[in-house]
């Protein structure tokens, strides 16, 4: 689950305010996002994660996130920026470690039969500080 999760949120980042370039990689438009403004705002994360599991309305990034999400989730995020994959592993870390129901239920949603949790099991373990 909390693999699923963590390529979530590896995508998350990436993907949360990116949208496919041509070709190789996704935008560059949020490489400059401060993320941990959002980590740090209940309201905002929430928005996001509401925004992702269907339960709120989604604003314009987080509607790119949530259909760049599944690709980045695929794909390892080989078509994020060195920047977004950074961002990706803190939104990771933050979630794994101080906001586990979040993951738990983005975990449920984007990876039931645990596919991208056992591929990404060293990232999640390396979140959790194991």
């Amino acid at each position: 689950m909390k693999l699923l999760i963590a390529s979530l949120l590896l995508g998350c980042v990436a993907l949360t305010w990116a949208r496919a370039r041509p070709a190789d990689h996704y935008t560059d438009k949020w490489d400059n996002l401060n993320v941990e403004e959002i980590l740090e705002s209940d309201r905002i994360l929430r928005g996001y994660v509401d925004c992702l599991l269907d339960k709120g309305r989604c604003t314009p990034d987080g509607k790119t996130l949530k259909e760049t999400l599944p690709d980045a989730l695929e794909h390892g995020c080989e078509k994020c920026t060195e920047k977004q994959k950074d961002k990706s592993d803190r939104v990771i870390r933050y979630l794994v470690n101080k906001r586990p129901q979040y993951w738990k239920e983005l975990s449920k949603k984007y990876d039931p039969n645990n596919i991208y949790q056992e591929r990404y099991k060293d990232k999640i373990q390396e979140a959790k500080g194991n």
